[in-house]
């Protein structure tokens, strides 16, 4: 399930072979009872009965939303109360970094409404200290709280106190440590705000969408898309939402990628309310900290351009012309588009101006006709008015309702019909033009050389429009109104066993667990994405194990995918050697496990007046991608008391408080534990991983073999 600003889109796919074996397309029923779930459950009953399959076959739902994304984009958030804290002698400090609207944080005039307490923490807080905090905030209008605190990565007690209390007054609460390991205050406050901004909202969404999909009957797990591409549990969705905020455009990459195989290339997806850019180089999407409207922040994803303009734009006047399109949308409006309508009940209307949602400028032009029906004017009315929609395309609409609708609005401004919907059109293909124009600067890409895929069901509106101004071929995407669906769908993986035990212990439970994730892993999913659970039935006497996980974003791993292929040892280290532009025979391979490969080069600088040893480390998958590069690094590796007694005296020796970046390899995964800045802590979790909670030298029983790998450089 793709949930759009305008439509709820689906599709079954067989996960085996990536045959479509039904889509749906219903209107996105944001002022439902019950929100966008009473979408998805149509969309899923459309899917059951187009298919003929039955509720019990479903392996696995995953969804990608736009709530949050859309929510941003239109203002439509909630004030954040804001509890900053700090020792007393650093209060100016700290209150400029965590004011949002002040000290450059960019959430300024058009950005997040927000109220502000600052706590000293140079004694201890107290619950009335909180109290009369959130009290505060909440007479401002706060409807939710961030904590946020000074090297709160590093101690995160008072974020977590507050965060209590606060729920205990009825507040939700995001914790700035919570949303990012990073030191810095300032970019982490507002990337907790931005989370916390939309966070009643996602908590309704989820609530209604989880009721929704178990009362239609389907038990399968159901999970949601993240803006990396990656999917996780609804969990994720109800506590940090920023994690999905680009998970709409995510999952029309993932379809691009993993359907259509587009390997160089920018794919611009319109839907009904806001448009995705993304580049596509060698088969790989880029990677970037997500910046939404003028808001940094300090969560990675897909290097996705959302622009709050699409086929559903309304169009704004102002000084008698057009003045811009968008973002407001005509579902959001709750208007049909006027090209849909009758010519002659047009005919006989007036523009007016509309305030699409409440407390909005009434500057939105619409149609209003006999009888007091009211009609949007979009880019998909003037791209039909200009006859640039071919006919049997999901966009298309009859010409002469929208001509009719255009002639309304040009008479209106003081202009033709055509010079109506050019203008419209010029205005909302510049934002597009512009988007696309600086992706290709930024990632080097010849326009000669480039090509531009159009998906979503407004493809046909702009995309076309805007390839031609730039003078770059232009392809519409197959299955285009659904390929973010078929993103999410193509993105996800289950696999499931039952296995007979008498009785359930450590060493068999880790067997099974070690099955069923390499099954899933030879399917294609990225190890370290797997999450393996288990449950075990006295009565049967029957441990029953599930792995879900997703497909690497590079195309080569969806299951269906031609000509994937595992690496042997030799061939894997000649790859190593080509990626660290050594010769082979400097090579060596220290560790392997299941699913990863550990390469070391072995080099010498030449420095001034020495000489330094260097070691180039390459991680590799078993199908020779390359999963991590450190120019010098050390490997440490052994039983899972050793590995850690010897981190534990690496860091040590290194007698700093910043931990350097840490990767660990073991048989089921490989974790980076890179947003861990205290040495304390990253030694805690990478002994949490490795299977033992004893202290260094505490002696106990090794479970496995396992890599850290330092990055020294």
């Amino acid at each position: 399930m793709d949930v759009g600003g305008t439509f709820t889109k689906g599709v079954a796919l067989d996960a085996a072979t990536g045959e479509i074996l039904a889509s749906s397309t219903v209107p996105t029923t944001h002022s439902a009872e019950r929100g966008v779930s009473e979408g998805i459950v149509d969309a899923l009953g459309r899917l059951v009965a187009g298919s003929g399959i039955r509720l019990d076959e479903i392996e696995l739902i995953s969804h990608s939303t736009t709530q949050a994304i859309n929510a941003l984009l239109e203002s439509d958030t909630h004030k954040v109360g804001i509890v900053a804290m700090g020792v007393g002698p650093e209060k100016r400090d700290v209150v400029k970094r965590t004011r949002l609207g002040g000290g450059g944080t960019g959430a300024g005039r058009r950005g997040l409404r927000s109220a502000h307490r600052f706590l000293d923490t140079s004694r201890l807080i107290t619950g009335e200290d909180v109290r009369a905090a959130v009290d505060g905030l909440r007479g401002e209008g706060a409807e939710v709280v961030v904590a946020a605190e000074a090297f709160g990565v590093d101690d995160p007690s008072n974020e977590d106190f507050v965060a209590e209390r606060a729920a205990e007054m009825g507040l939700p609460a995001t914790c700035s440590h919570e949303v990012s390991g990073a030191y810095g205050l300032e970019i982490r406050t507002l990337t907790a705000a931005v989370n916390a901004s939309v966070l009643p909202k996602t908590l309704r969404v989820a609530r209604y969408v989880e009721g929704a999909v178990r009362d239609a009957g389907a038990r399968a797990p159901l999970m949601v898309m993240k803006g990396d591409g990656g999917v996780t549990s609804m969990e994720t969705f109800r506590t940090t939402p920023i994690l999905t905020v680009l998970s709409g455009p995510a999952a029309s990459v993932a379809g691009a990628l993993l359907y259509l195989r587009a390997s160089n290339a920018v794919f611009v997806e319109v839907g009904g309310t806001s448009t995705n850019v993304c580049v596509i180089r060698n088969g790989r999407p880029e990677m970037r900290y997500v910046t939404i409207k003028d808001h940094p922040t300090c969560v990675r994803s897909l290097d996705v351009r959302v622009l709050g303009v699409a086929g559903g734009s309304m169009v704004a006047l102002r000084g008698g012309r057009v003045d811009r399109v968008g973002p407001r949308s005509a579902h959001v409006a709750g208007m049909r588009y006027s090209c849909y309508a009758d010519p002659g009940e047009l005919r006989g209307g007036r523009v007016v101006k509309v305030a699409p949602r409440e407390g909005d400028e009434e500057e939105y032009a619409a149609i209003e006709c006999a009888g007091g029906r009211t009609y949007a004017i979009t880019n998909t009315c003037a791209a039909n008015a200009l006859g640039l929609v071919e006919e049997g395309d999901y966009a298309h609409a009859g010409g002469d309702a929208a001509r009719a609708a255009l002639a309304k609005l040009g008479d209106a401004v003081g202009v033709s019909y055509s010079e109506a919907a050019f203008s419209v059109m010029q205005i909302s293909a510049f934002e597009v033009t512009a988007a696309v124009s600086k992706a290709l600067k930024e990632f080097r890409m010849k326009r000669s050389a480039a090509r531009i895929i159009g998906g979503g069901g407004g493809a046909s509106v702009l995309v076309p429009f805007v390839a031609k101004r730039l003078g770059i071929p232009y392809e519409k995407a197959a299955h285009a109104e659904v390929i973010s669906s078929i993103g999410v769908a193509s993105s996800m993986m289950r696999e499931e066993a039952e296995v007979a035990m008498s009785e359930p212990s450590p060493g068999l439970v880790s067997g099974a667990h070690r099955k069923v994730h390499e099954a899933i892993v030879a399917k294609g999913a990225v190890p370290e994405s797997v999450v393996v659970d288990s449950e075990f039935f006295p009565e049967k006497s029957v441990l029953r194990v599930a792995a879900v996980g997703s497909v690497g974003m590079d195309g080569a791993a969806a299951p269906w995918a031609a000509g994937r292929g595992r690496f042997g040892a030799e061939e894997a280290r000649l790859r190593a050697a080509e990626i660290m532009g050594m010769d082979p025979d400097q090579v060596d391979m220290p560790f392997e496990s299941g699913h990863h490969m550990v390469f070391v080069g072995h080099a010498t600088e030449k420095r001034l007046f020495s000489r330094r040893n260097r070691h180039h480390v390459v991680v590799l998958d078993r199908h020779g991608r390359q999963k991590l590069s450190y120019r010098n690094g050390r490997v440490m590796q052994g039983g899972a008391i050793s590995l850690v007694e010897d981190l534990d005296d690496y860091l040590e020796s290194r007698g700093s408080g910043i931990a350097p970046q840490v990767c660990l390899v073991n048989e089921m995964q490989m974790m980076d534990f890179s947003g861990l800045t205290s040495p304390a802590h990253m030694l805690e979790a990478v002994m949490a991983e490795v299977g033992t909670g004893a202290a260094p030298g505490a002696g106990a029983a090794a479970p496995g073999r396992a890599a850290v790998i330092v990055d020294m450089s």
